[in-house]
């Protein structure tokens, strides 16, 4: 006679994220910030401090991070095309107007900035709660080039246009552009110029070091985004392939 072996009923394993993973896509910071803070002691897990960095989150696991409880959201990425006259924070003291009043329907999720524009310049900024992907965008090693279209005050000289392909030393160091040239078809007042530094007004010094003004300053590409189908003080969302496109620079 054959005995049947009784039935073992398998368990599903309990999905979980690595602690880490679980900060950066709360938006908080990357993944390898995360993890000097999860060092310092600031994150907790179910009301205690977790310092193991491949401490691993279960579902139904409270996570606080500096006292407050956080939860993964979607990820949200949005485009601006930035108008002038907003200032690239996520708040003023002063009241003044901000980036996020132009995004604030844009996405439920708590975006940021990626970079920042001046006041006065226009163009293209992106927002994220991708922690991993604006780091990855604002270090100097990703080389993320940056296009901008200048209006000076008075015609660019030959020379001076040599000059910034050459390259020179501001005060902060050595500058060098990726390009540069006049626009076609416009006066030799405006300058297309790429450069992927990230550095403070970095494309303003460039010109007031030789002696112009700088009266428009406008971002049209950004990483290989374009401000095309996008008038300015518009957003909108980043496609799939967009972003898979960013994430592999």
């Amino acid at each position: 006679m054959n005995r049947r072996k009784p039935s073992v009923k398998k368990s599903t394993p309990t999905n979980t994220t690595r602690l880490n993973k679980y900060i950066a896509h709360a938006g908080i910071c990357s993944r390898r910030e995360a993890d000097m803070h999860i060092g310092l002691g600031v994150v907790k897990v179910n009301n205690k401090v977790v310092t193991e960095l491949g401490y691993q989150v279960q579902d139904g696991d409270i996570v606080q991070f500096d006292g407050k409880r956080i939860t993964p959201e979607k990820k949200a990425y949005v485009l601006l095309n930035k108008p002038k006259g907003f200032i690239t924070t996520t708040r003023d003291e002063r009241g003044r107007k901000t980036v996020m009043d132009l995004v604030a329907k844009s996405t439920p999720s708590r975006i940021v900035p990626v970079g920042r524009l001046d006041r006065p310049t226009t163009g293209l900024l992106l927002f994220t709660n991708d922690g991993d992907l604006a780091k990855k965008l604002t270090h100097p090693s990703s080389m993320v080039k940056k296009l901008y279209h200048v209006v000076l005050s008075k015609s660019l000289k030959p020379h001076d246009l040599a000059q910034i392909r050459r390259g020179f030393t501001l005060d902060d160091g050595p500058v060098k552009v990726d390009e540069v040239s006049y626009v076609q078809g416009a006066s030799k007042r405006e300058i297309g110029l790429e450069i992927h530094s990230g550095r403070n007004r970095i494309v303003r010094r460039i010109f007031e070091h030789l002696g112009y003004e700088v009266i428009a300053l406008d971002r049209v590409v950004f990483a290989g985004l374009t401000k095309k189908d996008l008038p300015r003080g518009t957003w909108r969302h980043l496609t799939k392939q967009e972003t898979d496109f960013l994430k592999m620079l």
